[in-house]
């Protein structure tokens, strides 16, 4: 009986929010509250949610002040000097301009939101893109595939779901898994040359004069007299206001400026003076994270406040500050609370132990030492065709209990979860991807052709850097 409430519980809880009849928020916590008093929870359901949410405190206090955080040094100014070096950097190289957007994605996707660094990658680089005469579909392929693998960062979504369904500490997930997240970084920046190559010798075959000798792809000569502006790619148009803001230098080529965007260069949260102080404490901040000698929530809850006083003396701008962030805090800490009735009725109630046992029974006794693996595995199609959220506290917490028979901690199971990310990334479930393809004027369907075998590739990357590091045990 548990275990067929407990799956029909699942069902219903990822149907309901994967044909958007219910917000993940409110499934969340009206589809385990029905099931949970069918299972005979009765009045108790509420002891079992407030245990849950207790343990779920840690993992909602990280995510958000590290949400805060990050998101005031943007609005300092932290990123805009890197991202002005990548600009001049790239040039009109192709295989450099390529390489500079995985750079500026992974910089700015240290925020952990998917639409922000898709509205800066797109305003700062699509332009050079558009006047070189390169395919708009390199820039979304690389940017979705460094995204999708530094959304494993402890502040992004599927870490922070994976801790709270688990009930486990969110640097215990991640600080072991770094190794794997180098490992899958050097995947995409081996893809991305790779691909700044195809386009260099694309636009070489095409128009031999613009690209030959003496060209922009040979610093070492001048540029060709009398060369042709390269076509634009069909179908890429700029699409949006906020991409058609460019800046003519004196001689007549056009180069993005980061107007209107949250790097815009006049904005008023800008602390030029203060520079050097917050690169400084966002290093600290980051190599305390590695070291795991403070407890991450309130390293960033001292961060954030140090930040404020530091850069915003006055209470009223350091007010305005937290109120122009609440939007984000709001909606990734309001679901991880709301997780807590989910994950608290399947425990309370013993569903996740029937489950659980069940699934024992199913698999092989020769594949369960393997479970974190295979959870892994799964996670790549999975999080591809359903949401983080019906994963991550609909799937994983039954195949965690499973794990748990054969000697295999929740953590090793969450860290396999997330290995699946790069692929998650390019669903489109996912609104980011959407309107990333969106701003660059790129059809979906041309995206998931050059994207997705290497989304793959990256994650299992991923899982086996995880398996051969020991940061994802097996049985």
């Amino acid at each position: 009986m548990l275990v067929a409430l407990g799956f029909l519980m699942i069902a219903t809880f990822m149907a309901l929010i994967m044909t958007k009849r219910m917000t993940p928020l409110l499934a969340l916590i009206i589809v385990p509250t029905v099931f949970g008093l069918f299972a005979g929870a009765g009045l108790g359901i509420g002891d079992m949610v407030m245990d849950s949410v207790k343990s779920m405190s840690g993992t909602a206090a990280m995510l958000m002040f590290a949400i805060m955080y990050f998101g005031i040094m943007i609005d300092v100014g932290l990123f805009d000097k890197l991202v002005d070096g990548i600009l001049k950097i790239v040039g009109n190289d192709p295989a450099k301009v390529v390489m500079g957007t995985a750079l500026l994605t992974g910089l700015i996707s240290l925020d952990g939101d998917g639409s922000t660094t898709f509205i800066v990658v797109t305003a700062a680089l699509l332009p050079i893109y558009l006047r070189i005469g390169m395919s708009p579909v390199a820039l979304t392929c690389v940017a979705g595939l460094t995204n999708g693998t530094m959304n494993i960062v402890p502040w992004g979504g599927p870490t922070a779901r994976a801790a709270a369904a688990l009930h486990v500490d969110a640097s215990a997930i991640f600080v072991p898994m770094i190794p794997a997240l180098v490992a899958g970084l050097i995947a995409v920046v081996l893809f991305a040359w790779a691909m700044g190559l195809s386009e260099r010798k694309r636009l070489q075959l095409e128009d031999p004069l613009r690209w030959g000798t003496g060209s922009v792809l040979n610093p070492s000569g001048g540029s060709v007299k009398g060369s042709k502006t390269p076509k634009t790619p069909a179908g890429s148009g700029l699409g949006t206001a906020v991409l058609e803001r460019v800046a003519t230098r004196g001689n007549g080529t056009e180069t993005a400026t980061m107007d209107g965007t949250v790097l815009d260069p006049m904005r008023e949260t800008l602390r030029p003076k203060m520079y050097w102080f917050n690169l400084a404490m966002t290093i600290a901040i980051m190599a305390l994270l590695i070291i795991d000698i403070v407890p991450m929530a309130y390293l960033f809850m001292l961060g954030t406040a140090i930040a404020l006083v530091v850069n915003f003396p006055k209470i009223s701008d350091q007010a305005k500050m937290i109120a122009s962030h609440a939007s984000s805090v709001i909606a990734v800490v309001s679901m991880v609370l709301a997780a807590a009735v989910l994950t608290g009725v399947l425990s309370g109630t013993g569903m996740v132990e029937a489950m659980s046992a069940w699934l024992v029974d199913v698999i092989p006794s020769s594949m369960g030492p393997l479970l974190a693996v295979l959870t892994g595995l799964i996670s790549i199609p999975a999080t591809f065709f359903m949401s983080n959220d019906a994963f991550y506290f609909g799937i994983l917490p039954v195949l965690t209990e499973a794990g748990a028979h054969y000697g295999i901690d929740a953590v090793d199971m969450a860290r396999a979860s997330i290995t699946g990310q790069p692929v998650h990334m390019q669903s489109p479930l996912v609104p980011a991807i959407l309107l990333l393809v969106s701003l660059a004027k790129v059809d979906l369907g041309d995206h998931h052709k050059k994207v997705l075998w290497r989304a793959v590739v990256v994650s299992l990357v991923m899982l086996a850097a995880g398996v051969l590091t020991g940061a994802i045990a097996i049985g």
